[in-house]
């Protein structure tokens, strides 16, 4: 049997000596040790080695313990209080269970319009967390869109504590219905704020509200796209459905901590599943996240790592009459690294009808929706500014297996619909009732993960060709490889073309304008059917550029 070293400094303490230690101080604390006694000696058994045991063990009086005997430091209370996997038993628990729907606010609330919802606004000098520490919590009132409450806990040296509602946290302008407000509404979400520029001002760094979904930005980028907890059967004839984050935990990070951990349960008619958020602002802003799911009932597509985003009309689509702005976007393409190390790049649109692409993935190194284009003459819009929407990045942790990177493009009209969804789809959907966890990081970031050297498609421009079937196809690659080759050099293009497509027409040249290469071919569609395009750039048997992609409508 190991013996652990004796915090008074003289001899040691064996593992049964210092499991009987704990336990007759938990039962001078009047409190029942045979209930947690093989958790306790199980945890005896780690604490040398890993702390993170602790997180299992969650009364209170475990570590008040610990704590007297000197095997938690301080800083680690809050952590071991509460953690993942009680959430994950939590949603074990639920997933056994008929599921619950979330109850609605009332209908006054529901009914508000746009700018009457845009007038509640959270009282910041209430903001959790303001006393000390390099993060705060704003709280989102319910309304409007947001029709389900949330409840949300904060996890300190207290213990896990519940943050109460009150009509009083909000300023609600001209709306005259304060005093209607129940008192026991909840919140429909948070906003964690961090100062990103100076130390006395905070600013919105990631907000959780509605459904699943979640943003966050880096410091000097504005919020666009989103992402969520998970999506099921999205762009199915079935009807998709919308799992939601019912109840969050808050664990309060040091008062110098540069991170901060966020727990969710989440819950659907088919799905719960647990979920922790590792949150690190900064120049670039990454969320680590860590999800375990049960699964209710049968789905047919599981969606892991959902990004949504918006993309009303670019250089590839004719901007409408009406719309004085040249380009409408949060994102422009969507970017998949394969595990054999291929870039592919797929511009995005918003196309006549609903358009869902697959491309094949096993253990992706990484995927994202992009906003590639950064000038801010390309939108024009001094309040959007969506040359400063972030890029999102996933990289997966560990073997994610085989499986596929769905593209879902949605017809939209109005920029406030987000119509862009891409995510990975595992080929095997895990069984009811079977614990399914994975991993990954987000990276919020203006920069991209593609190195500078690799040439990038910049720009996708299409047009009428020289006859009537056809379809001509302009593509403007940028990068420092082939920015640095001579005119001479004897750059081709490689085009793969669907089934029935035919190429009729290419030639690639420099671009004496921006320095870098110009792709222009015209093809022959299908009648009738879409049409699957890829090309690249190559000089002698070198890859020069990533593997532009595209889908041609009927």
């Amino acid at each position: 049997m190991r013996s652990l070293p004796s915090p008074f400094g003289r001899g040691s303490f064996s593992e049964r000596s210092l499991t009987k230690f704990i336990l007759d101080i938990a039962e001078g604390l009047e409190m029942t040790k045979g209930l947690f006694r093989l958790s306790l000696r199980a945890a005896v058994r780690n604490l040398s080695s890993n702390i993170e045991t602790l997180r299992r063990l969650k009364p209170n009086y475990l570590f008040v313990s610990a704590l007297l005997y000197g095997l938690i430091p301080n800083g680690a209370i809050a952590n071991a209080a509460f953690g993942f996997d009680d959430v994950a038993n939590i949603a074990k628990k639920i997933a056994a269970e008929s599921y619950r729907p979330p109850v609605l606010i009332p209908e006054s609330l529901r009914n508000l319009s746009y700018d009457d919802y845009r007038d509640i606004r959270f009282d910041t000098r209430q903001s959790w967390w303001r006393d000390k520490g390099n993060f705060q919590v704003e709280f989102i009132h319910p309304g409007l869109f947001y029709v389900h409450p949330v409840k949300v806990n904060t996890i300190d040296a207290g213990g896990v504590q519940a943050v109460p509602f009150s009509p009083q946290q909000f300023n609600y302008g001209k709306n005259k219905f304060t005093e209607k407000i129940p008192e026991s509404l909840g919140f429909a979400g948070f906003r964690l704020t961090f100062p990103f520029h100076k130390r006395t001002e905070f600013n919105h760094v990631m907000v959780f509200a509605g459904a699943s979904y979640f943003r966050a930005v880096a410091k000097g980028q504005v919020f666009g796209l989103s992402a969520r907890g998970l999506a099921i059967d999205t762009g199915l004839p079935s009807g998709e459905e919308f799992p939601s984050f019912k109840e969050f935990w808050l664990e309060r990070p040091a008062p110098q901590a540069r991170q901060v951990t966020v727990y969710a349960l989440l819950d659907s008619p088919s799905v719960a599943g647990a979920y922790a958020f590792v949150i690190q602002p900064g120049d670039r802003t990454v969320v680590n996240v860590r999800a375990r799911l049960f699964l209710r009932n049968p789905v047919k597509e599981l969606g892991m790592a959902p990004l949504t985003s918006m993309f009303l009309f670019g250089e590839g689509r004719p901007r409408p009459v009406q719309d004085w702005r040249p380009e409408v976007h949060d994102s422009d393409g969507l970017a998949i690294r394969s595990r054999a190390g291929e870039w592919l790049w797929r511009p995005l649109g918003n196309p006549e009808r609903l358009r869902v692409s697959y491309f094949e993935s096993d253990n992706p190194r990484g995927f994202g929706l992009l906003q590639r284009d950064r000038k801010f003459h390309n939108y024009e819009d001094l309040e959007t500014r969506h040359e400063l929407r972030p890029n999102a990045w996933i990289t997966p942790v560990g073997e994610w297996g085989r499986g596929f990177v769905k593209l879902v493009e949605i017809p939209s009209r109005r920029e406030t619909n987000d119509n862009v969804v891409a995510y990975w789809m595992p080929r095997a959907v895990p069984a009811v009732g079977q614990a399914f966890d994975f991993a990954y990081d987000i990276h919020f970031q203006s920069q991209e993960a593609l190195g500078a050297a690799m040439g990038r498609a910049t720009a996708t421009r299409m047009g009428d060709g020289d006859k009537e079937e056809w379809k001509r196809i302009v593509i403007d690659f940028e990068g420092q490889k082939i920015r640095a080759l001579p005119q001479s050099a004897p750059v081709k293009a490689v085009i793969s073309l669907g089934p029935e497509g035919q190429l009729m027409q290419q030639s690639v040249f420099r671009n004496a304008v921006t320095g870098g290469w110009r792709l222009s071919f015209q093809v022959a569609r299908p009648k009738g059917k879409p049409l699957e395009i890829r090309a690249f750039l190559q000089n002698g048997s070198e890859q020069l550029t990533e593997t532009w992609s595209y889908q041609l409508e009927p």
